[in-house]
C-alpha cells in the first residue's frame, strides 16, 4: 500500500502522540488541537507528530469535489510545526487508503510512527465507512494499547471554528471573519504573470498574479494587503475581479504596490489580506475609475499605515 511506502519514510525518536486530519488553514481550532496533541507528549516523554494528507478526502469520495484549499500542503506543514509538532507525515488519500477498515490504519500507526496515544476533535473519524468514531477508537486503543483522547472543538460567536466556514468567509469576502478564525491573515501566493498592462497605462502599474487554481480566493472587490517580495513587505491595494468598466474577460488578481518601482514578472508575490475597503463596481469612463482608485490607495495607505 502506498501508505505504507509514505509511512516509512519517518522514524520517530520515542513512542508518538497523534492526530490525524486535513488540517486546512490550521486555524484556531486545528491549534487548540495540536496544544492537546503537544502537551500530552510532553507530559508522558511521547513525540508529538501529525499525520495530515496530501489531497482531500473527498477528491475520492466525489466526482464534483474541486478543492479550494486555504493553505498550500508547504504552508501547511509549517504552519502545524510552528505549534510545536515534531513531525508531520503526509499522506496520500486513495482508493486504497479509503477501504482500510479503522483497526488496520489504527495498527499502521503503531508499527509505523510508535502511536502510544490518539488526539482527536468530537466529528473525527477514521477508516472504511467512517467507522472509527470515538467510540470504536476508544474500544480499539483498549484491545490494542493505545489511549484515545477528545478535544471540544474551538467556538466564535457561537459558531464551530472549522474550515469549510473559514473557506465561506473568504470567497464572500469576509475577511475580519476569517482573520478572526484562523488567528492571522489569510495570504495567497501567486507568480507574477504579464496582464493587459491596463494599470500602466491608467498610472497604476500592477502585478497581475497567477495563483493555483485549487486554492480559496477572496470574492471580487478592492482590498488593503500588504505584498511580500523576497522578504520585504510593502502596502498594497489589490483588487480582484473581471475589470467590468472594460468589460474584461476572466478574473484576475492585481496588487498595486505603494511606493514600489521594480520589475516583478515572474517572481513569487504573497499577498497578505488585512481589510476589504468595497465592492467591484464598473464606473462610468476612466475618469471616474481614476478617482476611486486614488481613493481605494490612499484608504489603503491609512490602513496599513495604523497597523
Amino acid at each position: 500500500m502506498q501508505i505504507e511506502q509514505e509511512l516509512a519514510q519517518v522514524a520517530p525518536e520515542n513512542d508518538s502522540v497523534l492526530t490525524v486530519g486535513v488540517f486546512d488553514g490550521v486555524h484556531r481550532g486545528h491549534q487548540k488541537l495540536l496544544s492537546a496533541v503537544t502537551a500530552e507528549a510532553s507530559s508522558k516523554g511521547y513525540v508529538p507528530g501529525v499525520l495530515t494528507f496530501r489531497n482531500h478526502p473527498d477528491s475520492i469520495f466525489r466526482a464534483d469535489f474541486r478543492p479550494q484549499y486555504i493553505t498550500s500542503l508547504e504552508k501547511r506543514i509549517k504552519l502545524i510545526k510552528d505549534c510545536g509538532v515534531s513531525f508531520v507525515v503526509p499522506v496520500t488519500f486513495d482508493q486504497e487508503m479509503a477501504h482500510l477498515r479503522a483497526e488496520d490504519f489504527a495498527r499502521l500507526l503503531q508499527e509505523k510512527l510508535l502511536m502510544k496515544s490518539l488526539i482527536i476533535g468530537p466529528d473525527f473519524a477514521m477508516g472504511h465507512n467512517r467507522e472509527g468514531n470515538i467510540e470504536k477508537l476508544t474500544a480499539l486503543g483498549a484491545q490494542m494499547g493505545f489511549a484515545v483522547q477528545e478535544v471540544d472543538l474551538m467556538v466564535n460567536g457561537g459558531k464551530a471554528v472549522r474550515s469549510t466556514q473559514i473557506r465561506q468567509a473568504i470567497t464572500s469576502g469576509d475577511i475580519d471573519m476569517a482573520t478572526t478564525m484562523l488567528g492571522r491573515h489569510f495570504s495567497l501566493v501567486g507568480e507574477v504573470a504579464h496582464g493587459d498592462k491596463r494599470g500602466r497605462e491608467l498610472g497604476f502599474p500592477t502585478a497581475n498574479l497567477q495563483v493555483s487554481p485549487d486554492m480559496a480566493v477572496p470574492a471580487n472587490g478592492i482590498y488593503a494587503t500588504f505584498a511580500y517580495v523576497d522578504g520585504q513587505r510593502h502596502m498594497a491595494a489589490t483588487s480582484i475581479g473581471t475589470r467590468p468598466t472594460f468589460d474584461g474577460v476572466g478574473r484576475t488578481i492585481e496588487a498595486f504596490l505603494l511606493d514600489f518601482d521594480s520589475d516583478l514578472y515572474n517572481r513569487p508575490v504573497r499577498l497578505e489580506f488585512i481589510q476589504r475597503l468595497r465592492d467591484e463596481l464598473k464606473f462610468d469612463g476612466v475618469k471616474a475609475l481614476l478617482t476611486q482608485m486614488n481613493i481605494d490607495v490612499q484608504n489603503t495607505r491609512e490602513i496599513l499605515q495604523a497597523l
